[in-house]
């Protein structure tokens, strides 16, 4: 991402999972605060992207249409069904961690996930540490205390930079407990790194965090930055990534994933694929959620 610069895709993932759970006939997620926490000026710069990529005819259609031009845009989207997916996995595995005495939760680029602002039941006694960009943290902050919320001891925010500082030195900054067991969640954000750096944090939650810790991440297939992938230099999509300031960088080979988890210190769980987790996850109705094969999530634990 640009320094200095919140991040697009993080405001992007918020309105997305806001939209499922308006619109959707059989929703999988219940949250709405992305329609609270991103402001109506970068809706408006959405809409304004939204508009550029149709033509004349489009363009007119959905400006007859105002209310529902956002809404559409992200429904439309490809990473749409995956960010859906992927926030219910992880909120599954979550619950089943705090039923085994998982007392706390770390997500490693936070974004504007609103889980320390729901709380659902089973996350009463959770300490919630959110590690994220400065300049993406401190937009979460002013919007969460402009929306009037003042959040609990038990939420911690960690600003840092994770390019430039380990995970083990910015937990090492915060009441993280790293003799007790941890859950991890990382995603929407691998993509955006490159292989060592991925593999550094990998490697880093194992060492941070004690046995029985857990880690849920997402991942694309790397086969997609092959020439005429989704996430080639070339194609479309990859470079309106890139004109955000959030190119697209690197995946992970799907057959070898257990064997990277491995070399980090980690066991895999499960790896679940866009078709395995549209046959888990899938509702039938007018926003059925069918992500790309070769996006995945995937379930690592430190034994």
């Amino acid at each position: 991402m640009i320094e200095a610069t919140p991040s697009r895709t993080a405001l992007a993932t918020s309105l997305m999972r806001a939209v499922h759970s308006r619109r959707d006939p059989s929703p999988l997620i219940d949250d709405l605060w992305g329609d609270r926490l991103v402001s109506k000026i970068e809706c408006d710069r959405f809409r304004e992207r939204g508009l550029s990529r149709m033509d004349a005819d489009a363009r007119a259609a959905a400006l007859r249409q105002p209310a529902s031009l956002l809404d559409d845009f992200f429904l439309a989207s490809p990473a749409y069904p995956g960010v859906v997916l992927r926030s219910r996995y992880a909120e599954d595995a979550l619950k089943a961690a705090t039923k085994r005495g998982t007392r706390q939760y770390v997500l490693i680029g936070a974004g504007f996930d609103s889980f320390a602002l729901r709380r659902p039941p089973f996350s009463e006694d959770l300490e919630i540490f959110e590690i994220d960009h400065p300049a993406t943290q401190a937009l979460k902050i002013a919007r969460i205390r402009e929306c009037g919320i003042t959040l609990p001891p038990s939420v911690h925010f960690i600003a840092a930079d994770l390019a430039s500082e380990t995970l083990a030195a910015v937990l090492a900054r915060s009441t993280f407990r790293s003799h007790e067991p941890a859950f991890f969640s990382w995603l929407g954000v691998t993509v955006y790194l490159t292989r060592e750096a991925n593999m550094a944090t990998l490697r880093a939650v194992a060492t941070s965090s004690a046995p029985g810790s857990e880690l849920v991440f997402s991942y694309v297939d790397q086969i997609e930055f092959a020439e005429g992938g989704r996430r080639a230099p070339d194609h479309p999509t990859a470079q309106a990534v890139a004109r955000l300031g959030e190119p697209y960088v690197s995946g992970f080979d799907p057959g070898e994933i257990a064997n990277d988890l491995k070399r980090a210190g980690l066991e895999l769980v499960e790896d679940l694929d866009g078709d395995k987790m549209a046959e888990r996850y899938g509702r039938t109705g007018a926003n059925q959620l069918r992500p790309s094969a070769t996006m995945h999530i995937a379930l690592a634990r430190h034994p």
